[in-house]
């Protein structure tokens, strides 16, 4: 199978894998397919499925970043992950979801470092959503894990 067949697939596979998630709580540190995940959680547990980083990694939503900012892209795709930043781009890297489309993402969102249970999910209505691509404003970047150049 070709870099470019190979990628495509495993592209589809994550995107698929991601979706089923929608609805799980949001928990800060989280990265359980039944606990709940955070932002950078889900994408690791998609990105691990699907064999594009190993089993046994951790990573932020800024190391996330730092590992895939060679794979940069200006305009996103299904499986394309969409990091969001502070200010300034070289500030702090804030947040991350994947693309499930040209036009929008899939990432655990709502919560942050006090969204520890399930009932703190609740109270703040956190959980793994969809939502169109801009919805957290326009300070963020695109890279394609699975682009192979």
């Amino acid at each position: 199978m070709s870099d470019i067949l190979k990628a495509a697939y495993l592209r589809t596979r994550a995107v698929e894998y991601l979706q089923r998630f929608i609805g799980l709580p949001y928990v800060w540190g989280g990265d359980d397919p039944v606990a709940g995940f955070d932002c950078s959680g889900l994408i690791v547990e998609v990105l691990q499925a699907v064999g594009v980083i190993p089993h046994n990694s951790d990573f932020s939503a800024a190391t996330l970043y730092d590992k895939f900012e060679d794979k940069a892209v200006i305009r996103g795709y299904a499986g394309c992950l969409v990091f969001w930043y502070s200010s300034n781009i070289h500030e702090k890297i804030t947040h991350v979801e994947m693309m499930i489309d040209d036009f929008f993402t899939v990432g655990a969102s709502g919560g942050g470092s006090k969204t520890l249970t399930l009932a703190d999910a609740i109270r703040q209505n956190a959980y793994v959503k969809m939502r169109p691509m801009g919805y957290r404003g326009d300070r963020y970047l695109i890279c394609d894990p699975f682009n192979a150049e």
